[in-house]
């Protein structure tokens, strides 16, 4: 069981947060749809898209460390510590917001694409609808293997390459929920701790320097 509430033990998935530059609805990020609008004020919990995913129930939703709200803070200030481009923080601020593969509550429909593009941009967008369109049956085996990345959409059937820059970013979205996750639950860090380390040694080139280093610190001791 992961962030997602999978027995998956490789499943991807407010006051936790404590600043990402540049990210809007996260403290200390600058307001305003895909970065528009003047700077939140440092320590302010309520920019744009955090008032978005509070008012979709995030912050009613338990999970390891507090609330769903919480943790998507969390992942998003991760990702910035490691560098991550600006698309990825947003995604990772939201990557919950169609589920996941084997995590049925949602924050909204898919049919709202448009809604949460116009919040947090196209691109960003696309991202948090890759990682929750993932069947990661198909998906993870094939990280790290040698040949083309298959893909399948989980809401329409579709199969497709994703590009490598989509691919990476999915892969540090993962790597960020599945470590704090984990550091918010030693039941599930001793249950799964050693199959993530595995996972993402295997799809380290996949990853950042700082994730990379990330999941070797807080997973090697399972391994």
């Amino acid at each position: 069981m992961t962030a997602d509430g999978d027995p998956d033990p490789i499943a991807p998935g407010g006051p936790g947060a404590s600043g990402v530059p540049g990210v809007p609805g996260v403290p200390g990020g600058s307001a305003g749809p895909a970065g528009s609008g003047g700077p939140a004020g440092p320590g302010d919990p309520d920019g744009p898209v955090a008032r978005f995913l509070r008012s979709r129930g995030a912050a009613a939703m338990d999970h390891p460390g507090g609330t769903l709200l919480d943790h998507l803070g969390r992942v998003a200030e991760v990702l910035g510590r490691w560098g991550a481009a600006r698309d990825v923080r947003l995604a990772g601020l939201c990557h919950a917001a169609y589920g996941t593969d084997g995590f049925g509550p949602h924050l909204m429909e898919t049919a709202e694409r448009g809604t949460l593009a116009g919040l947090i941009g196209e691109r960003a967008e696309a991202i948090v609808y890759l990682y929750g369109s993932s069947v990661r049956d198909v998906l993870y085996p094939q990280i790290g293997g040698p040949g083309p990345v298959t893909f399948r959409d989980r809401f329409t059937g579709a199969v497709h390459e994703p590009a490598e820059a989509d691919l990476r970013a999915l892969m540090e979205i993962t790597a960020a929920n599945e470590l704090d996750v984990l550091a918010h639950n030693a039941d599930l860090a001793a249950r799964h701790g050693a199959a993530l380390y595995g996972f993402f040694a295997r799809g380290g080139e996949l990853l950042s320097p700082g994730a990379r280093a990330a999941c070797e610190r807080q997973l090697a001791p399972y391994a």
